[in-house]
């Protein structure tokens, strides 16, 4: 999976709403650090000062209420394009471990086939601003968008933008995440997170040992 060739390994994770990324990035994040590894952690969207305006206006801003499909593709285009330059290229570069919490593969899923809007141009627009370096392993977090969505609501935190949408379309983006997998199985690693949190970060470390070729020591994560 990493290549001589290519410094630093970078880490996604992709789901639904209330699949419990947060939570198993953080578990992740924290394992590595006390083992001694450089880990840093970014998010989508966001991880940069322009990309943390451009986050709030897709996710609570009045002015993002009617916003289009369109329109709102082009601001996470703009917002990773801006992240990917900025912080993750430099630090895969210094050896660095980068986490990403969610990648191009939501836009795939969540502009591309939940709001409909032609592959052909989610996936120019998508490679355009994500650079030539994806993810070595994407984690996806998979779970019941019914199941997923009570979970997120008892986070007693303010519905966003995309929490807001009907139950169809986070079905459609459960079924966008799984067929992205299929084509995608040597990079996207599919884990169901509907199990208990120990159980899940543990599939997430044994599947990150088999895949990472000796980056990770089989005592340490």
């Amino acid at each position: 999976m990493l290549s001589e060739s290519q410094n630093g390994f970078f880490i996604s994770f992709e789901g639904s709403e209330g699949c419990g990324k947060s939570t198993q990035i953080a578990l992740l994040v924290n394992a590595l650090r006390a083992e001694g590894r450089d880990a840093l952690l970014v998010r989508e969207p966001g991880g940069t000062p322009l990309g943390e305006q451009i986050r709030h206006l897709l996710k609570h801003a009045p002015e993002g209420r009617n916003m289009t499909p369109e329109a709102e593709l082009l601001l996470f285009a703009a917002s990773r394009a801006q992240l990917a330059r900025e912080i993750i290229q430099p630090a895969l570069a210094a050896g660095r471990i980068v986490i990403s919490d969610r990648f191009l593969d939501s836009t795939t899923v969540y502009q591309g086939v939940a709001r409909r809007i032609p592959s052909e141009a989610v996936d120019l627009i998508n490679h355009f601003a994500a650079g030539d370096r994806l993810p070595d392993v994407t984690f996806l977090l998979d779970m019941d968008p019914v199941a997923a969505m009570e979970r997120a609501r008892r986070r007693n935190e303010a519905i966003d933008r995309m929490e807001q949408e009907p139950l169809d379309f986070f079905h459609a983006v459960r079924d966008g995440y799984l067929a992205l997998a299929q084509r995608h199985s040597d990079r996207i690693c599919v884990i169901d997170a509907s199990q208990d949190q120990s159980t899940v970060s543990t599939s997430i470390r044994q599947e990150l040992l088999q895949r990472c070729h000796g980056l990770f020591s089989p005592n340490g994560i």
